[in-house]
């Protein structure tokens, strides 16, 4: 976003005096004023929506909100709440990511645990996104896809749209096949700081007999800079995924990182 600070002309008594226009203002740099935020101890917070239809019908519809803690190159953990789900998510009511593993309770995470076991460990850690995004705005070669592709920039809200195959070579990936078309639908408010304050996305598998699948997801980020701390909960209320599948336990055996993955894979 351009800023520009222009002098301005004034009059005195009988003598029209126009001052020198002032020095242009540097433009914001989104992706620097995120790499700045990356403090061990800080984070931000947020809260989202997300709603998926399919053929016109709602299939979900949750309310989630965290906190999302920084170390010096990204974001190292996060503790995500969800309300509102279906019986059918497979969106866990609590999710916690530290360390290097995933700790989820609720819903289909819930079945055949053992006694005195809350949470189901899993070995994957997801630090990159909040559960519904399919866009990672604190990766910073995302942030700047998006701020290069936007095609319109209006009060600090950018608009646009990016396919995932320019997504994964952003990560220096190829992507192939129907998926890799798929393109999402984005406005990314940024503040005065050039820190995101809103995301809101929006995509469409279109699957022709079988019927259409829209998401629409709203994340809005406060509290950059607060004090974030996530700790894993006690040894004493995980059990291992690995364990549950060996004793016949029927939990999935991967968590989805956004609803995209659902429905998309």
């Amino acid at each position: 976003m351009k800023r520009f600070i222009a002098g301005l002309a004034s009059a005195c008594a009988a003598t029209l005096v126009i001052a020198a226009p002032a020095a242009q203002a540097a433009p914001i740099d989104p992706v620097k004023a995120l790499r700045k935020q990356y403090v061990p101890g800080h984070g931000v917070r947020f809260t989202e929506t997300a709603r998926t239809t399919v053929n016109g019908k709602t299939m979900a519809n949750e309310k989630s909100s965290g906190r999302l803690a920084f170390g010096k190159a990204g974001v190292v953990a996060l503790d995500v709440s969800t309300k509102n789900r279906r019986s059918t998510s497979l969106s866990p009511a609590r999710l916690i990511s530290v360390g290097g593993h995933t700790y989820v309770q609720g819903g289909p995470y819930g079945k055949d645990l053992p006694e005195g076991k809350k949470w189901v460990r899993y070995s994957d850690a997801l630090t990159g996104t909040t559960m519904n995004q399919p866009v990672d705005v604190f990766e910073p070669k995302v942030l700047r896809l998006l701020m290069a592709k936007a095609k319109s920039a209006k009060g600090g809200t950018y608009t646009g749209q990016v396919s995932y195959k320019e997504i994964a070579k952003a990560y220096g990936s190829k992507l192939s096949g129907p998926v890799s078309k798929i393109k999402v639908a984005y406005a990314l408010g940024l503040n005065g700081k050039g820190l995101v304050t809103r995301l809101r996305t929006s995509w469409t598998l279109d699957f022709g007999v079988l019927g259409k699948t829209v998401g629409v997801t709203e994340t809005r980020y406060t509290g950059w800079g607060s004090r974030v701390s996530v700790k894993a909960p006690s040894e004493s209320t995980w059990v291992d995924v690995k364990d549950l599948e060996e004793g016949g336990a029927s939990v999935p055996e991967e968590i989805p990182q956004s609803a995209f993955d659902v429905y998309a894979y």
